[in-house]
């Protein structure tokens, strides 16, 4: 995702984004995590902190070899605060990337309808 304005994501999206693909995946490394969330590091480091500090997620550190790795899972907290709070919340409040999209589809469903009825006019 780049930093235009089209491409903003508010938090509580972020923070079910996270909780989904670690519920998805069982456990990811912090590059994967913010890879897979579209996520910068920099950036959105204090959101995972948050996220962990209220014990939505799991994080955990691994030596492997000289590197020190960050894993992170969820919680059972976490998936159920993503069920009863973060569900219900998308559905109230969809995202509008989606919401467009979902918008821009159907219209160019009804265009492509439109040109196969104009066709068979013309074929007739």
């Amino acid at each position: 995702m780049s930093g235009s304005p089209n491409s903003y994501r508010d938090r509580i999206y972020i923070v079910k984004d996270v909780i989904l693909k670690l519920v998805e995946y069982g456990e990811l490394n912090q590059t994967a995590l913010v890879s897979f969330c579209g996520l910068n590091l920099k950036k959105h480091k204090s959101i995972l902190e948050d996220i962990e500090y209220n014990e939505l997620i799991e994080r955990r550190e691994a030596t492997i070899g000289k590197r020190t790795v960050t894993f992170y899972r969820p919680t059972q907290k976490g998936m159920a605060f993503c069920k009863d709070i973060l569900e219900p919340y998308e559905k109230m409040f969809p995202r509008r990337k989606e919401e467009v999209k979902k918008k821009d589809d159907s219209a160019v469903e009804g265009e492509k309808k439109d040109d196969t009825d104009l066709i068979m006019l013309v074929l007739i």
